[in-house]
């Protein structure tokens, strides 16, 4: 007789959307072989998503929002098989639900969130009857939190994208959005190039070299030529230094200094499905 441990039950469970006793009954009965429990789960009538590990979540909902003092704010993003799953209403409120769950309790993490209690259950519990009611393999797949003086939660394309930005000080709701619609639109890698991670740097430096030489171009211009080209790099790829996109004859910096000369953008946060 299989020794039936509680990470094999709850492995289970999480696989097939089943209760725990359940699972564990399965399990005892199969000897511990796990497609022999989904088996005899299926027999028993239970409503599981068998062998579910295997799918992939590509579609589902992007849920982005600042709490009610505005200066924090949360990504949560629930994963599902099917855009039919991703556009229900339960879908996308149960979605909200955990969004408001993590906002209102200060969560920070996916695995302080996935712990967390809604509704007198934790959140990876909800989820996993998400999978038992629906049918399709739901994760919860995203989740980033961000804080600062101020903070502006955007969602863009029927919840297929959230973007957090985190600003120094409290801005209106148009200035906000306008910076947010920025990333979603441009997706900056980084706020300006002082944040730029060095790793990154330097592979763009040693592609630019080589682009150089590769033109024929004399070795002793090669330095002078790439530092040319990272510069355009750090113009495309960083939110300052990129072209507003509601006036091309400005920088996104340029736009925020117009507003007030102090307003930083501190970070930001950009999630998309897929």
């Amino acid at each position: 007789m299989a020794t039936i441990t509680a990470a094999d039950v709850n492995k289970l469970r999480q696989q097939t959307g089943a209760g725990m006793m359940d699972c564990r009954k399965a399990l005892v009965e199969s000897d511990g072989d796990f497609e022999k429990a989904v088996d005899y789960l299926r027999k028993k009538g239970q409503k599981v998503a068998a062998l579910r590990s295997d799918r992939e979540t590509k579609e589902g909902v992007i849920i982005a929002k600042t709490a009610a003092d505005g200066k924090s704010g949360v990504i949560v993003g629930l994963g599902c098989e099917t855009d039919f799953v991703a556009k229900n209403e339960d879908f996308v409120k149960f979605a909200l639900s955990i969004a408001d769950l993590a906002l209102n309790n200060g969560i920070r993490s996916a695995e302080e969130l996935n712990a967390a209690h809604l509704d007198g259950a934790s959140v990876a519990d909800k989820v996993n009857d998400q999978v038992a009611k629906i049918g399709e393999k739901i994760t919860l797949n995203k989740f980033e939190f961000v804080e600062a003086g101020g903070v502006t939660a955007y969602i863009h394309g029927n919840y297929r994208m959230g973007v957090l930005v985190a600003f120094s000080t409290p801005v209106s709701a148009e200035v906000g959005k306008d910076i947010a619609m920025q990333i979603a639109a441009m997706n900056p890698i980084a706020v300006d190039a002082e944040s730029v991670p060095a790793e990154l740097i330097a592979r763009e430096k040693e592609i630019a070299v080589e682009q150089v030489k590769a033109e024929g171009k004399p070795a002793e211009m090669a330095e002078k030529i790439a530092a040319g080209k990272i510069n355009k790099f750090f113009k495309e790829s960083t939110l300052l230094q990129q072209a507003f996109v509601k006036d091309n004859n400005k920088s996104v910096a340029d736009y925020l200094k117009s507003v007030d000369a102090d307003l930083k953008v501190i970070s930001f946060k950009r999630i998309a499905l897929g």
